[in-house]
């Protein structure tokens, strides 16, 4: 099915289906229309920079001690000791930490704003149960606050996601934390895929069922993940076969595009689930139609079937201990994170929360040392890959960031000491190379909200 809808969705290239960011126009493409809401993302001016002298964390499980990271134009030149400074500014990081960029795999800043009132709360549209047609996108506010702290808890890449009361929330975006962008094109990591948001379980249920209407059961949440994927199969052949000149296409459907675009694999499908028989579900759901899925989050009881998801090649995108604040988060361990871990399924340290994003270094020391209580042997190295690498994997973008390999992008964070104790602090982060944050640095707020807020307190 994926190969055959491959040319099908071709035909309705001005839908852009994938609606991938991008830099610039193809050259090599000028009759094809340039995909809406296109990236205008470009990195900060950078300069040559050697981190000299840190322990580094490398993303891919590795420690090294006493060792140099070389940065230039945006990207990882080389990790090792004793490497050329020449034309490099050098960063004396003796004592310290220096590690990969955090990538939190499921945020809602921007879309849940701080400060948080009704107003601000713009990330869940609602109105029916299948709602694949809206964009997170639309509703990301560039001067939350939040990205600010978020920066400075060392995050480089968040994915923004829309809320989960609905069967389909829509689609979510991978951005760049650019303080002070005034649109949120500006913020969009090139090239990134768009997700689609889906959600199982209790909220979707209770939200419909209150209203009287479907799904209000585990088999309402199924039978309509089922049939709006069958309508999406009909409407990729009916764009097939237009296009072998039998008939006319069908109406555009912004919400049959992004489902046909996860069967396609042009948008990858993340998917709101804490029980493991529901994940097992969507798992059959996903065979019946052909599609693939890259990541359950919150994932409460991945632990039950650490085995399924490593043979699906699925992430569990998971909390360290939040758990029991309702009946299908109730069976929640504090293993959670080791145990799909060790079962070599990816593991992935997340937020879903305005506050938890700005320390998730600390969310995965906890993972950590609660798998070693549990007789797990796990490196800082390794626990670090669930911040950086595997998150990375979730959402497509590993062969861009998430490791500080060269010719990776440069994010790249200089910790205070062991970012896995309760003592690191991020005091450098660089994005692309450049420094975006620099702790105890004098500078204006890039927010008008905290603008504001900056007058009305030195007024008083």
């Amino acid at each position: 099915m994926r190969q055959i809808l491959r040319p099908v969705i071709a035909l309705a290239a001005t839908l852009s289906i994938a609606a991938c960011a991008t830099t610039g126009t193809d050259t090599d493409a000028e009759d094809e229309d340039p995909a809406p809401f296109a990236s205008t993302y470009t990195p900060r001016p950078s300069t040559p920079t050697l981190i000299r002298n840190g322990t580094v964390f490398d993303g891919n499980g590795a420690e090294i001690a006493n060792a140099d990271v070389l940065m230039r134009d945006g990207r990882i030149v080389s990790v090792g000791q004793n490497l050329s400074a020449e034309g490099a500014t050098v960063i004396d990081a003796t004592g310290k930490f220096v590690t990969p960029g955090i990538i939190d795999a499921h945020s809602h800043l921007g879309v849940y704003p701080s400060p948080s009132i009704n107003a601000t709360s713009d990330g869940n549209e609602l109105t029916q149960p299948n709602t694949a047609e809206v964009w997170a996108e639309h509703s990301v506010w560039p001067q939350d606050p939040g990205f600010l702290r978020a920066v400075a808890g060392g995050i480089t890449t968040l994915h923004v996601l829309p809320g989960s009361g609905n069967l389909f929330g829509g689609r979510g975006v991978t951005l760049r934390p650019v303080l002070g962008a005034r649109t949120v094109q500006e913020m969009k990591f090139p090239d990134a895929p768009q997700s689609l948001k889906m959600a199982c379980g209790e909220n979707p249920a209770r939200v419909y069922g209150s209203r009287n209407s479907s799904p209000a059961t585990g088999m309402g949440n199924v039978a309509g993940y089922r049939q709006a994927f069958a309508n999406a199969a009909r409407y990729a052949r009916r764009l097939e076969a237009a296009e072998n000149g039998e008939g006319e296409p069908p109406d555009r459907d912004l919400e049959m595009e992004t489902l046909a675009g996860v069967i396609n694999g042009d948008i990858i499908l993340q998917w709101h689930c804490y029980r493991a028989d529901e994940m097992a579900n969507a798992i059959q759901v996903a065979h019946e139609f052909d599609f693939e899925i890259a990541g359950f989050h919150h994932a409460v009881e991945s632990y039950k079937i650490a085995d399924l998801l490593r043979e699906e090649g699925i992430c569990s995108m998971m909390w360290a201990d939040w758990w029991g604040f309702k009946l299908e988060a109730y069976d929640g361990i504090r293993e959670n994170i080791a145990f799909v871990d060790a079962a070599g399924a990816c593991a992935v340290v997340h937020s879903d929360s305005e506050v938890g994003i700005q320390r998730l270094n600390q969310e995965a020391a906890k993972a950590m040392a609660d798998g070693r209580r549990a007789g797990l042997e796990i490196s800082r190295a390794h626990a670090w890959t669930w911040l950086s690498r595997n998150p990375a994997r979730a959402l497509h973008i590993a062969d861009e960031t998430g490791t500080l390999e060269a010719g990776r992008r440069a994010d790249v964070l200089i910790w205070s000491a062991d970012p896995l104790s309760s003592y690191g602090v991020a005091e450098r982060v660089y994005i692309d190379g450049a420094l975006m944050y620099e702790r105890g640095a004098q500078r204006d707020p890039p927010s008008d909200f905290e603008l504001g807020q900056t007058y009305t307190r030195s007024a008083q």
